[in-house]
């Protein structure tokens, strides 16, 4: 029995060393967070989407859009129409056994602080946790306008 839980801790364990090491470093500036100490930096390229998402370009080639995309791409992660890699049986493992460990750690960081949500009221942690997500979703818009530019200038996707 000992050998099946030292097993799946290294695997959870190789997991969040790789993928995951990010998130935990995220996880462990959450108490920084919820004082609004350590704010969440929203990048030009999605602030830039906030103001106006349906905002025409000025340059509207095919190169200038897809590097538009290129770039809230790279803040905001693969759209949804991008194929997801095949994963054998043992990595789609090792990423669930990551997620899982990461998650109980961010569990029990956020539930070691107490009334974390009216501290994250009275701190403004959570004015500023909306307001990261509106810039987000503004980004995500900004997207999918760009995309269908792209559609409709007949551009051909990277």
């Amino acid at each position: 029995m000992q050998r099946v839980l030292l097993a799946i801790a290294a695997l959870a364990l190789s997991a969040c060393a790789t993928k995951d090491q990010t998130r935990i470093q995220e996880i462990s500036t959450t108490p920084l967070r919820d004082l609004n100490i350590a704010k969440v930096e929203i990048p030009d390229v999605l602030r830039d989407a906030m103001g106006n998402p349906y905002k025409a370009p000025s340059d509207k080639s095919c190169p200038a859009l897809l590097a538009q995309v290129a770039d809230l791409d790279e803040e905001l992660g693969p759209d949804f129409d991008v194929p997801e890699e095949k994963q054998s049986h043992l990595d789609a493992s090792k990423e669930a056994l990551g997620d899982a460990a990461t998650g109980a750690l961010a569990r029990t960081v956020e539930g070691a602080i107490p009334f974390r949500g009216w501290l994250r009221k009275l701190s403004g942690a959570e004015r500023q946790s909306r307001k990261a997500q509106s810039a987000i979703l503004a980004g995500k818009v900004r997207r999918g306008y760009l995309r269908g530019l792209m559609d409709s200038n007949a551009c051909m996707k990277a």
